[in-house]
């Protein structure tokens, strides 16, 4: 063995010894009268010498691995700021040793781990992973943190998600709320997408999510950007001015201080869903759209809890008062709720999102209840309204201008209400009046009543119990002609609004003949009751030899009575001045020619003196009727 001892160095331990068992093989194997067997024997031990080093340099270079690893890793625990304040270097510096240890445990994972030591090896491995993944988290919540877009509605632009190029539209831009369409076929131009965190910053977060999650940390790094992102949404909807109110709190709220809430909510949830939640989508599935479902979790657990408090507020207000001002809210409040129904599917299409999908369908369906009861309501509070004292001088009632610009707001929603109004989940319609039956809705249809629908039904509904109600009201005037004259105006009243608005269509042309003949027939009654006693007086009795004294008794008379409806009448008041001028010429036709016939014929039977009127004077005085000023004819002149 002499001849190889200058060729095998020093050796130390189980590898050296290994190295020298390499080196006398090769030596042996280069001798050529070695017999076949003994060539087998020593090849054989020469594969076996190569699988021992082999393992022996894995175990030595698996434990420096770890040791350089752990060192790096442990070195900046030491250190608590953050490294990617540092820049991109020190970060990447960090994300590779991390997945440097990452493969070396799976690595060690996939061998059979015998004796203690490799166990601890593992064992100590995971244990500086673990380090390395709670600092991953820390970080991948900072840059989370630090990096996040301003987000404030008043001057906030935003880019289409059909538009690359960016174009900019402003929240604050009162044409954002009017141009949203209820046609779903436009839905898509509707969205827009809102950088929420600086886009530079993405492919970072992407990449710690991306480790965390193939390390076996992925719901670590879910509930940190959750935890992250729920306080981000929060805080928007604090910019919004909607803050967090318990059912108790909203039921206790004054109706103008509601209200004002009311409109609030409307605008925050065309913006919160169709924008910032389309954006806080689009930012998860950018950080996590590579790690399958698990970015359609972490985004209902970030956002479920701020989109319940909204609708925990739609559902507060819906089970308030049905008081009839409250109609036009909860409108609002159900149409956009419907509008944005399809991006909430879309949004919560997973199976954490079924509790969202549920509660907005409960939220709507309570709104459509609401919608009803306040309807009903209104109708009630119309048939139940009773006044003690008259309008002073027979004007409109403002229960009538309150009805009928009250139906005419309603016409903004007629698909709406058309919807809500009919017979509705196998349940029986909405009541209508006493007075609409299907018979007056064929004489409706026959007179040329263009619409059919439950809005029309129950809106002529509504006209025929403002109509009993103004009758009543009526009443309260002891004079038969005030009231004619009240009827008249209120009625006249109720057929120029339908004329001249959307509730045209619904009333139909039938409605509106029948009600010009309503009002004219109280014009002719008013006529009737006013001035045909006192025409009576003007009447011919006997012939041109009646007595000087009875016919001036006749003139004394019917001075008396004029005076009296001069003094009376123009006090009352018609308000529009066609239908003043109208009454006022026929008036003037049927007195001023009668009174003009009469002075003619007996003008030479008595004294000038005992004409106190020309027929021109009496023509003057009644154009001052109806003006809501009462005046006397005391002392009068001739003119």
């Amino acid at each position: 063995m002499g001849e190889y001892d200058a060729e095998v160095p020093e050796l130390e331990g189980e590898e050296n010894l290994i190295a020298a068992a390499k080196q006398i093989v090769r030596a042996l194997g280069s001798k050529k009268n070695l017999t076949d067997d003994a060539k087998k024997i020593l090849a054989e031990l020469g594969t076996q010498l190569t699988t021992m080093t082999s393992i022996c340099e894995n175990e030595v270079d698996d434990e420096g691995r770890l040791n350089v690893i752990q060192e790096k890793i442990m070195s900046w625990e030491t250190d608590q700021s953050m490294h990617w304040d540092f820049g991109p270097d020190e970060a990447n510096d960090y994300i590779n040793s991390a997945d440097e240890l990452r493969k070396l445990i799976e690595k060690l994972e996939a061998m059979c781990l015998k004796d203690d030591g490799e166990k601890e090896l593992l064992r100590r491995a995971h244990d500086v992973l673990q380090t390395a993944m709670a600092r991953l988290e820390e970080e991948f919540k900072h840059v989370l943190i630090q990096n996040r877009q301003p987000f404030e509605p008043e001057h906030m632009s935003f880019r289409s998600s059909e538009d690359d190029a960016g174009s900019m539209i402003s929240l604050g831009d009162e044409s954002f709320e009017e141009s949203q369409p209820r046609d779903s076929s436009s839905r898509n131009s509707e969205e827009y997408i809102v950088d929420l965190v600086h886009p530079v910053t993405i492919p970072e977060l992407r990449c710690i999510a991306n480790l965390m999650f193939i390390s076996g940390y992925g719901h670590e790094c879910s509930q940190a950007y959750v935890s992250v992102r729920r306080d981000a949404l929060d805080e928007f909807l604090l910019i919004l001015e909607m803050e967090k109110l318990s059912i108790e709190d909203v039921l206790k709220l004054e109706w103008g201080s509601l209200n004002s809430k009311i409109r609030r909510w409307v605008r925050t949830m065309k913006i919160f869903v169709r924008v910032y939640l389309a954006s806080e989508k689009c930012l998860f599935e950018q950080i996590f759209g590579d790690l399958g479902t698990a970015n359609l979790v972490s985004f209902t657990e970030a956002s479920k809890a701020s989109m319940l408090r909204l609708l925990n507020f739609g559902e507060a207000v819906s089970i308030g008062p049905h008081k009839p001002e409250k109609l036009f809210p909860i409108l609002d409040m159900y149409e956009v709720l419907a509008d944005l129904l399809p991006d909430i599917d879309s949004l919560y299409a997973d199976e954490a999102g079924a509790r969202v999908r549920i509660d907005c369908r409960e939220v709507l369906r309570r709104f459509g209840d609401s919608v009803r009861a306040a309807f009903l309501e209104f109708e009630n509070a119309i048939s139940t309204s009773t006044s003690t004292n008259p309008i002073a001088g027979g004007g409109i009632h403002p229960l009538t201008k309150y009805v009928m610009n009250y139906l005419n707001g309603l016409t903004g929603y007629r698909e709406t209400l058309n919807f809500l109004l009919k017979d509705h989940d196998g349940e029986d319609a909405m009541p209508l009046s006493p007075d609409i039956n299907p018979s007056t809705e064929e004489e409706n249809t026959r007179e040329g009543a263009r619409d059919g629908s439950p809005l029309a039904l129950h809106f002529r509904s509504v006209a025929s119990i403002l109509e009993c109600n103004l009758d009543d009201k009526a009443r309260l005037y002891k004079d038969a002609s005030l009231q004619h004259i009240f009827l008249m105006n209120n009625i006249h009243y109720m057929a120029q609004k339908v004329v001249n608005s959307n509730l045209q269509s619904i009333f139909g042309d039938g409605w509106i003949r029948k009600h010009n003949w309503k009002f004219q027939q109280h014009e002719i009654n008013y006529e009737r009751t006013t001035w045909s006693s006192i025409l009576a007086i003007l009447k011919e009795e006997g012939d041109s030899s009646s007595s000087r004294t009875l016919l001036k008794e006749r003139f004394r008379n019917f001075y008396t009575a004029f005076e009296e409806v001069y003094r009376t009448q123009t006090a009352w008041l018609i308000p529009n001045f066609n239908l003043r001028e109208d009454l006022r010429i026929s008036t003037s036709l049927k007195v001023i020619q009668a009174y003009r016939t009469y002075v003619g014929r007996y003008a030479n039977h008595i004294s000038d003196k005992h004409i106190k009127y020309s027929a021109d004077d009496l023509q003057n005085y009644l154009l001052d009727l109806f003006e809501g000023s009462q005046r006397s004819l005391h002392n009068p002149h001739r003119r």
